[in-house]
């Protein structure tokens, strides 16, 4: 740990300077994400402040930054509509638990298995949910109906043309302009600081009657809101599991970008969700939301020179006296304002180039971002990812799948394994027949190889060169035992070769060994031959 620590204490100036840039990237964020799960403002900045420094200790990257973010706010939603802010709190303790249990299972590496067509469609979908979500501040809409969010927005949308608010949208389509063109000219300026403070100004001034946040209590206070009852922990259960699936899959991710960010670094995907799950077991205590790694916060941390953890605790500090020092300021900051914020961050978020690419790229690919991007749009984000990896595992398995092949070598003429055999070679064809077993041959890929061999006829051995095999699962097994049955039933004698050690345990265990057993298996293709012309021909006949 102190490893981690040393350099920041000999040269803490540029890691103070960062934190303080990702404090002022991270307020409008924590305020508007806070307001958008459902339990206000204050729970969005207590995120920040507890989260933020428990996971800057002990999580596995040295330049995450965490906090409460759009993805999380999707998946809270439903979860504050059913079971208020009691079930939020309970659910982010009960997703604490189960990340700290991940990370001691050595879960952490198993991010990098992630399709990136799935996740390139729930991050494009994931930032529709967010825009969506921010229509009913941006048109000035305060009451809204609908269980989905895109119903939220479609009834916000008919509420504003009946009776439009042309004030508060104009405030959130400018900020979002301002934060867009800061991002893109001003990387290093927090804009959307400013075009907040600006927009609150001005509206002060103006009296322009835009909604404020409202009171946001002035220190870190235990929650007003009270847990649920044991008896209702059950119904949790698949929420938790769902907030922790999707803490866990942010923050690797936003770990893994900022490893590609930063020069010489990698971080340590299990002791992250250890430090997020600790994250997670503290926000609730002080009312605060579940929390993520937050991959805009961390690219700001990593961009303004960060080098240790001390960056990430800072920003948290800052965030931390802001609350204490000047929450009346910021419970004046207009609604319509967070949602520009909000809405440029949408934006921000998706990466067309990567999403052009792979649609263009492979067919399976498009339909599988595709896929992905309409169930987050259409349902929640666990359940799209859900899907699109087991779209793509299926995909992946057809492919896989085809790569194996059963080639007959030919004895009629010198081959690579045949060169040594030329004589009565018409004879041998008539009779024996071999076959080379390619790739893997698993349960996707067996029934097809089971019809492929059973269809041999007017020969009286079957020879199965088995090095060639990469894989063999137990339908494999099964069904080479199957087809190895039919064969010998037809009084057709099976010979095997280059039979790897593991496959031929496997064999053995469920019974697929030819007839003969060990006699009929043979290190080499060319004495496998040579034993079936034995067999055929007999030991006299070969010798004269």
């Amino acid at each position: 740990m102190w490893s981690d620590w040393s350099s920041a204490v000999r040269a803490p100036g540029t890691d103070l300077l960062s934190g303080l840039m990702v404090a002022l990237v991270a307020l409008p964020l924590a305020l508007g994400f806070g307001i958008s799960s459902g339990l206000g403002a204050a729970a969005g900045l207590a995120t920040a402040v507890i989260a933020g420094a428990v996971a800057a200790v002990f999580g596995g990257s040295r330049f995450q930054v965490s906090g409460p973010t759009g993805a999380m706010t999707v998946v809270l939603v439903p979860i504050f509509g059913q079971h208020g802010g009691g079930g939020v709190l309970t659910v982010g303790l009960m997703a604490g638990v189960v990340l700290v249990v991940l990370a001691f299972a050595g879960v952490g590496r198993a991010v990098r298995y992630m399709p990136s067509p799935v996740i390139e469609g729930f991050t494009a979908g994931i930032a529709v949910v967010i825009a969506l979500q921010q229509l009913p501040l941006a048109l000035g809409i305060a009451d809204v109906e609908g269980e989905r969010v895109w119903q939220v927005a479609f009834d916000a949308v008919r509420q504003y043309c009946a009776d439009p608010d042309h004030v508060s949208l104009v405030t959130s389509l400018v900020v979002a302009a301002v934060v867009l063109a800061g991002g893109r000219y001003l990387p290093k300026v927090p804009l959307a600081l400013i075009a907040v403070v600006a927009a609150t100004a001005v509206a002060q001034v103006l009296n322009l009657g835009l909604t404020p946040i409202g009171d946001i209590p002035a220190g870190l206070t235990a929650p007003t809101l009270d847990f649920v009852h044991l008896d209702q922990l059950g119904s949790l259960i698949g929420p938790a599991l769902a907030v922790a699936a999707l803490a866990a899959l942010e923050s690797l991710l936003s770990a893994t970008a900022a490893d590609s960010m930063a020069v010489g670094t990698r971080h340590n995907p299990d002791r992250e969700l250890f430090g997020q799950g600790l994250a997670n077991l503290a926000a609730p205590l002080f009312g605060g939301v579940p929390a993520t790694g937050a991959i805009a916060r961390t690219a700001v941390n990593v961009r303004s020179g960060a080098r240790t953890r001390l960056a990430a605790l800072t920003h948290a500090v800052v965030l931390a006296a802001i609350i204490y020092l000047a929450a009346g300021l910021v419970a004046d900051i207009p609604l319509a304002a967070l949602a520009g914020v909000l809405l440029a961050t949408t934006v921000r978020m998706v990466e067309t180039a990567s999403l052009v690419a792979i649609a263009r790229a492979f067919g399976g690919d498009a339909v599988i971002m595709a896929i992905t991007f309409g169930v987050t749009v259409a349902m929640d984000l666990v359940t799209a990812v859900a899907v699109g990896v087991a779209i793509a595992g299926v995909l992946a398995l057809r492919a896989v799948a085809k790569e194996a092949r059963l080639q007959q070598i030919p004895l009629d003429h010198p081959t690579e394994d045949t060169t040594h055999i030329v004589e009565e070679g018409q004879l041998l064809h008539d009779h024996i027949v071999a076959y080379r077993i390619e790739g893997p041959l698993f349960f996707a890929a067996a029934h097809r190889f089971l019809l492929e061999l059973t269809e041999v006829s007017d020969v009286h051995i079957v020879i199965l060169r088995m090095s060639h095999i990469t894989a063999l699962d137990t339908t494999g097994t099964l069904v080479l035992k199957d087809a190895i049955g039919k064969l010998e039933h037809r009084h057709i004698t099976v010979l095997m070769s280059g039979l790897r050690e593991d496959h031929h345990r496997r064999l053995a265990v469920l019974g697929a060994l030819p007839a003969g057993g060990e006699p009929q298996l043979f290190e080499h293709t060319p004495n496998a031959i040579a034993h079936a012309r034995d067999l055929l021909l007999g030991p006299a006949k070969r010798q004269r």
